[in-house]
This record gives structure tokens, C-alpha cells and sequence, in this order.
């Protein structure tokens, strides 16, 4: 696998282990799981956003 590194403050350093270590993986791990979690709350944020006009239009479409 390949890698980089990324620059983060002491204390989100330290945090980051501690997260780590609680959860027994990682740091690396939990870095990604906690890339995840954003995108997936991120998904989640937009799909409780009320649809557009479009969107209901598109929606109300007869089809047949």
C-alpha cells in the first residue's frame, strides 16, 4: 500500500492515537474510518436536505 504523510497539530495527534489504541487498530485505520464516517454523514446530510422543484417534478413524472 502506498502512503503519505499529513500534517496535524500535537493535539489531534495525540487524540488520534488515543482513538487508536480504544479501538485497536491503527492510526492509520482510524484516520480512515474517520474519513469514512464523514463522507457517510456527509450522504446522509444531503439526502435529508428537502428535494428541489425539479427533483418533485421528476418525481410526479407519468410514466405511462
Amino acid at each position: 500500500m502506498q502512503s503519505t504523510s499529513v500534517r496535524i497539530d500535537i493535539g489531534t495527534h495525540r487524540e488520534l492515537k488515543r482513538l487508536a489504541a480504544s479501538l485497536g487498530v491503527s492510526v492509520g485505520d482510524t484516520v480512515a474510518l474517520a474519513v469514512r464516517r464523514l463522507r457517510q454523514d456527509r450522504i446522509g446530510a444531503d439526502l435529508s436536505e428537502g428535494l428541489t422543484a425539479e427533483e418533485v417534478d421528476w418525481l410526479d413524472v407519468d410514466l405511462g
